[in-house]
This record gives C-alpha cells, structure tokens and sequence, in this order.
C-alpha cells in the first residue's frame, strides 16, 4: 500500500521557523520525485518546492525560494521542507505528493501519482 504522510505543521509566529516532514512507503522511492503543494482557503493548490529522489535536483517556486529549502534523506525514504522566515500568506495545508513519470513538471498538481493527507501550517502575525 502507497503511502505519503505528512507530518510538521502548526501554529508559529511571522519570521518563525517550522520543518515538514514527508514518510513514504510502499513505492520505490528513487524512482519518484517528491513534491510539495499548498492550499490556502479559496485558492488553488500550488506546487512550491519538489526534488528528485534520484539526483537531488531541486524546484522552488519563486514564493517560497531562498527561505524554503527541500532535502530528501534516501534511507528513511522521507523529504523534509524546512521553511524560514514564514509569513502570514504562507498559512495553507500542506501536501506531499510523488511523481513517477518524467518530462512532467514537479510542481504539476494534475501530473502526481500519490498523495498524501495534509498538515496545517498557521502563521501569526
């Protein structure tokens, strides 16, 4: 059985920091990319950050790119995003998906094979 959990999210003040955690299982996991999306209320889901689990090349969304940084530890089978210096618009479910297929973009909500459940990440300001 495939599985994404995500896990890491909660309640921290603007400037504060917080590191999401995604354990997979039930896939071989250097042949999928690891993808993080985000939804806040009434928007759509975005892809903010992925990485390839094969040779480490990493995407980030301009919104996010020089305070989130995306890392992948083969061995537990598990991506973490540590996330710097959130701000209030950065508040969103946060969802971990894997992409099996190449010559798709990492950030494609449409293109992923699994995901996972969500974890909330709250930011005060």
């Amino acid at each position: 059985e495939v599985q994404l959990q995500a896990s890491g999210g909660g309640l921290v003040q603007a400037g504060g920091s917080l590191r999401l955690s995604c354990a997979t299982s039930g896939f071989t996991f250097d042949d999928y990319a690891i993808s993080w999306f985000r939804q806040a209320p009434g928007k759509e889901r975005e892809g903010i950050s992925c990485i390839s689990t094969h040779n480490g090349n990493t995407y980030y969304a301009e919104s996010v790119k020089g305070r989130f940084t995306i890392s992948s530890d083969n061995a537990k089978k598990t991506v973490y995003l540590q996330m710097n210096n959130l701000k209030p618009e950065d508040a969103a479910v946060y969802y971990c998906a894997a992409l099996g297929r190449v010559g798709v973009h990492c950030g494609d909500v449409d293109a992923m094979d699994y995901w996972g459940k969500g974890t909330q990440v709250t930011v005060s300001s």
